[in-house]
């Protein structure tokens, strides 16, 4: 499934994971609110309030009612670990096929990096 086919919840949801994964909300950080996030990003506060609920549903953040949500610790890791178990499983055999097709050699691409 590509990117832009994704729902805008999902794609929201991947932006706020790429963050805490790259510590740009570390352990311990207060995620934005909603509304300034879904200001932030052009999206309707419903659907980030969605993407939101996701990381609390698999225990990523934790709420502090009245106040917001915290990065827990430990999340980085545990993302980090599910998004490269997705990656393996999901993406790279439909990009390992295309490289195939086109001729295209895993150190040709080490070369250019």
């Amino acid at each position: 499934m590509s990117q832009q086919s994704r729902p805008v919840y999902l794609r929201l949801r991947d932006l706020i994971a790429a963050a805490i994964i790259e510590g740009r909300y570390a352990e311990g950080a207060m995620l934005p609110s909603v509304r300034a996030f879904a200001a932030q990003q052009g999206a309707n506060p419903l659907t980030v309030a969605k993407a939101y609920q996701q990381f609390q549903t698999d225990g990523l953040v934790e709420v502090q009612r009245g106040v917001g949500m915290y990065v827990v610790a430990g999340a980085a890791e545990k993302l980090r670990k599910t998004e490269r178990d997705s990656f393996i499983a999901e993406e790279w055999p439909e990009i390992r096929a295309r490289m195939r097709r086109l001729g295209i050699q895993t150190a040709e691409l080490l070369d250019d990096a």
